[in-house]
């Protein structure tokens, strides 16, 4: 049976300010990226985020952003790579100290919104925050927009690394994600997500805003968990997937399984 591995970014809350339904959607999702305080999140914010997913049994990943609370890391600001390698570093090490407190281990990193994009295209970049995740510990899987400048950066220096698709974002020809700032970025109707993902995760293949048809490579699908509607995202493309004859599991399991 195909597995593939259903991630949701989390932890995004702040202070006062409360985001998203995260221990709801977490029965639905087999990994969580957790906000490390950069773009979202704070210490009370990351250990209770780290605490509901050891309980509900999801493989934890840092998702470390630019140091942007107010637009929440999706504006893009010119950093040099070793301001982005140390940025990473830094938050990696942050969420490490949580998840080892809890007696858990760290199973992957992924950059959040405007530095996820940036590495995408940019392979200084892209360098600079795979050495980084391979400092922290060689045995954590970078996750990166399939076919982009970061996973050919993880795979450059020995890390395992996962391609991301998205279920709540549309696509353009060239396999980039359509800019947020324009109406047709976000997959707002769940029969239209529901389709893309179980798509993409059978076939390997997404429509663009073009009306064209690309090839990505599906590992992990990613649902925002700040979205209005994520946890019914969640439910309706976790019972989709086990009805199209695909497993779900976090994808240390299955890198682990094919070796």
């Amino acid at each position: 049976m195909h597995a593939i591995d259903l991630n949701c970014d989390m932890g995004e809350s702040f202070g006062a300010w409360r985001l998203g339904r995260d221990e709801e959607i977490m029965g639905y999702v087999t990994s969580v990226n957790i906000a490390c305080g950069y773009h979202a999140g704070d210490p009370g914010t990351m250990r209770r985020t780290v605490q509901q997913a050891m309980r509900s049994g999801a493989a934890i990943g840092a998702h470390p952003g630019l140091p942007d609370l107010q637009g929440f890391g999706r504006r893009e600001m010119a950093i040099s790579p070793q301001e982005a390698h140390d940025l990473v570093l830094y938050q990696i090490g942050a969420l490490q100290a949580f998840v080892r407190a809890e007696g858990g281990r760290l199973q992957h990193v992924k950059p959040h919104g405007a530095l996820y994009n940036m590495a995408a295209r940019d392979q200084a970049l892209a360098g600079a925050i795979a050495e980084a995740v391979c400092r922290a510990d060689p045995e954590l899987i970078l996750f990166g927009l399939s076919g982009s400048a970061l996973i050919e950066a993880g795979q450059r220096v020995g890390l395992r690394t996962a391609s991301e698709v998205f279920a709540d974002r549309t696509y353009l020809a060239d396999g980039s994600l359509t800019p947020r700032h324009r109406p047709d970025a976000l997959v707002a109707d769940a029969a239209a997500a529901v389709e893309q993902a179980v798509r993409m995760a059978r076939t390997g293949k997404v429509a663009t805003t073009q009306g064209q048809e690309i090839t990505i490579e599906a590992h992990t699908i990613c649902i925002h968990g700040d979205g209005p509607h994520a946890l019914e995202y969640a439910m309706r493309i976790h019972e989709a997937l086990l009805a199209a004859g695909i497993r779900l599991q976090p994808i240390g399991e299955t890198l682990r399984q094919t070796g």
